[in-house]
């Protein structure tokens, strides 16, 4: 049978908690059994498995109906996607970090996000310079490639054992339901109940 819906998932641990969402709207949803499978059919639906960054890209371009991602990097992907459902999950905060105590001019931001950071250090007013790093974006804090990096904290833990410090969040990020905007128009009897259904979860999990 040839699915009627395409879901982008994300690799990882978000996986398995959006499956749990995603079971409890009520699609059964099991995936292969082969840890090297990417690709997986359940019933009327197919999921493919991705790195979190890629989420936004396959559902704009339409290879995917829908998908699951972070606020974070949604934003940072600057995709127009149609975003139904703040799944509460995989909570975490896009911050500004220094080395504790550190309270000099910032000249240069090192970051996996440098869309969202240059839009967050032009409403400061700011010039600083942005490098995009794709690794462990504190350690630029350490060596001094950069002043300050931007980065996900979810408990700060990492931070407190480096000496750095949060000393602006940026913006709040959870798991979010998107959809791209032409399938919700061609499939909108199959994906509309669906994130009526999300949304009803999400309500009954007091999130």
């Amino acid at each position: 049978m040839k699915p009627s819906l395409t879901l982008a998932l994300p690799k990882g641990r978000v996986l398995e908690e959006s499956l749990t969402r995603l079971r409890a709207a009520g699609i059964a949803l099991e995936l292969s059994a082969d840890p090297r499978a990417l690709r997986h059919h359940a019933d009327e639906f197919a999921v493919i498995e991705m790195r979190n960054a890629d989420v936004p890209v396959y559902v704009e371009l339409g290879v995917a109906d829908a998908g699951i991602v972070g606020k974070d990097v949604l934003l940072e992907a600057g995709s127009d996607l149609y975003e139904p459902v703040d799944l509460g999950f995989a909570a975490c905060r896009l911050s500004l970090i220094r080395p504790s105590g550190e309270s000099g001019t910032i000249r240069r931001v090192a970051t996996k996000y440098p869309r969202v950071t240059a839009t967050y250090l032009e409403r400061l007013g700011s010039s600083a310079e942005v490098v995009r790093l794709s690794g462990n974006v504190e350690l630029a804090c350490l060596t001094g490639l950069a002043d300050a990096v931007v980065d996900v904290v979810e408990t700060g833990a990492t931070l407190r054992a480096n000496g750095l410090a949060e000393v602006d969040v940026i913006l709040e990020s959870s798991a979010r339901f998107v959809v791209n905007r032409a399938a919700l128009k061609l499939k909108g009897e199959r994906l509309r109940p669906l994130i009526d259904r999300l949304r009803a979860v999400r309500e009954g999990s007091g999130g």
